[in-house]
């Protein structure tokens, strides 16, 4: 049995790795080709061919977590049709490899996808699409979103706070803050008014040239209320908001670790925010590394079909098809769930159940009934 897996799991790692190689070079083309454009229009500030490839080459960590399933699927059902097309498959089903066997077989192989693309999304994709991010933002511009900023809310003790950060620098210091706080009772107290901030390790904000001005509410006793205002070059202030969040509301979520997108998740709930899109990229990074154990057993049952001379070409064709449309509906049903307010873990499980189901069925009717 261990040469038999040798064999299948050679096969297989060299025909994912031929698919990847491909996927992951035309992705980089259309990238570059896109990037050129910006080249042009950005020449001014010193954006250049070399840092357009830096930023496409940056991308390919993201590209890769992206296409490890349906890499995973061409492949093994590649590997599967050229097997049984070569009657290797049946040498190696009469050697005593049953259906159970095989399916362990390609279970275990799938788990090391697994654990690949868990890695590829949650540490080196993270970091290689935010430090693409910055790199394009210290020559074409600070990242923002829209005319306003990005919007977030503070929660404490003693009060509430909305802060405005206006555009994020490529190195990591926010531009054009503003802090609005209220009271318990939702009453306006203070505006601050910074020029740049920067996150420390205790995650408090070292706030540069700022401006405050307080609106103290009048009672019975005051007869006139008057507006302070006071000024520092710089001010220490403490809250919960980490870079990370900052890096959420600013860049795409999907991007981010797991444990930081669930820390994020906790802040705006315990915000009362609507947190459903970002339960729904959470639950997708958490369901989509498993897929690789969807596409592996989907891939079984070509090993089991009898193929004429050419028609292995449609079979690969197929799952091609069928490795485009897992990604569109892994996408198309976040949206979903996201418009008809589903439940998080149902929206991004969908699509892996639904070829789960037809895995399954698949390997019942052809491998274990014929």
């Amino acid at each position: 049995m261990r040469t038999i897996r040798r064999l299948i799991y050679g096969e297989v790692l060299s025909a994912v790795a031929y698919v990847t190689l491909a996927f992951l070079s035309l992705f980089f083309f259309f990238d570059l080709v896109e990037e050129i454009q910006s080249v042009g229009r950005h020449a001014a500030t010193g954006y250049t061919l070399a840092h357009a490839l830096a930023y496409v080459a940056l991308l390919i960590p993201s590209h890769l977590y992206e296409l490890t399933p349906i890499a995973v699927l061409i492949g093994t059902i590649f590997v599967m049709a050229r097997l049984a097309q070569s009657s290797e498959f049946t040498i190696l089903r009469t050697s005593g490899l049953g259906p159970w066997r095989a399916l362990r077989a390609l279970l275990i192989l799938g788990l090391g996808f697994v654990v690949l693309t868990f890695a590829l999304g949650d540490y080196l994709s993270p970091v290689a699409d935010r430090t693409a991010q910055l790199l394009k933002a210290r020559y074409t511009g600070r990242i923002t979103v829209g005319q306003t900023g990005a919007w977030l809310k503070e929660k404490q003790d003693y009060g509430q706070y909305a802060v405005n950060v206006g555009e994020l620098a490529s190195d990591g210091v926010m531009h054009d803050i503003r802090v609005f706080e209220f009271d318990n009772r939702g009453f306006l107290q203070s505006i601050m008014q910074a020029s740049s901030a920067t996150v420390a390790d205790d995650d408090a904000w070292q706030l540069q040239q700022v401006k405050r001005t307080e609106f103290p509410v009048s009672d019975a006793e005051t007869e006139t209320a008057r507006i302070g205002h006071q000024q520092w070059d710089t001010l220490r202030w403490p809250n919960h908001l980490s870079a990370e969040m900052v890096s959420a509301a600013l860049l795409k979520p999907e991007r981010m670790r797991t444990l930081d997108l669930f820390q994020y998740i906790q802040h705006l709930q315990a915000n009362a925010q609507n947190a459903q899109r970002y339960e729904i990229e959470f639950w997708r990074k958490v369901f989509y590394p498993l897929s690789c154990l969807v596409m592996v057993v989907l891939a079984l049952p070509f090993a089991y079909l009898h193929f004429r001379a050419g028609s292995i070409t449609a079979y690969v064709f197929g799952g091609v098809l069928a490795g485009i449309s897992f990604f569109l509906l892994n996408n198309v049903f976040g949206y979903v769930g996201t418009l008809q307010n589903w439940r998080p873990w149902f929206a991004a499980a969908l699509p892996g159940l639904i070829y789960s189901v037809l895995s399954l069925s698949a390997f019942g009717w052809l491998v274990i009934r014929r």
